[in-house]
């Protein structure tokens, strides 16, 4: 189902948008960040996160942060105007996003989705984001993430990192 030749659903989104981009297969299973980031020739803030919160029933918004960046639960709640905020089950991410938990990226997603870009992932010019096939990135410049997502949102929604 994924072998080497499947396009993963997040390249062929940026392929159908003519943005650049290429694919990067981990050449086996990835444990932490600073792995992921090693492996990609990365630095770990240049690691793009994919976090879906469910903001209601069947509602859910995903929050992209850099590297280690925590998401400020205090910050999102009260940009979204929400009391209550939690993180989709691995069900719901599935359902909402048609990726599993550590394949989660963007674009290519069934439906659409209300996307918070955290502006410390457009720092960095080039970044790694989820490419809805497990252990596969999509490497791509920051400036095309942010062409391929007009409709994202821009602001502050994480904190310091834990590490």
């Amino acid at each position: 189902m994924s072998g080497p030749e499947t396009v993963p659903p997040v390249a062929a989104a940026l392929q159908a948008l003519g943005l650049p981009h290429r694919v990067f297969r981990h050449p086996g299973p990835v444990s932490t960040l600073a792995q992921a980031a090693a492996e990609r020739g990365q630095r770990p803030e240049q690691v793009v996160r994919s976090i879906v919160f469910r903001v209601g029933e069947g509602a859910f918004v995903m929050v992209l942060v850099a590297g280690a960046a925590q998401v400020d639960w205090k910050a999102l709640r009260k940009y979204l105007g929400q009391s209550r905020l939690t993180t989709a089950t691995e069900p719901e991410l599935l359902a909402a996003t048609g990726y599993v938990v550590g394949a989660v990226g963007p674009l290519g997603l069934p439906a659409p989705m209300r996307i918070l870009l955290d502006e410390a992932v457009l720092a960095p010019d080039e970044i790694s984001v989820g490419s809805g096939l497990r252990g596969t990135t999509i490497i791509l410049r920051s400036a095309d993430l942010r062409r391929a997502l007009l409709e994202a949102e821009v602001g502050r929604f994480a904190g310091a990192s834990r590490e």
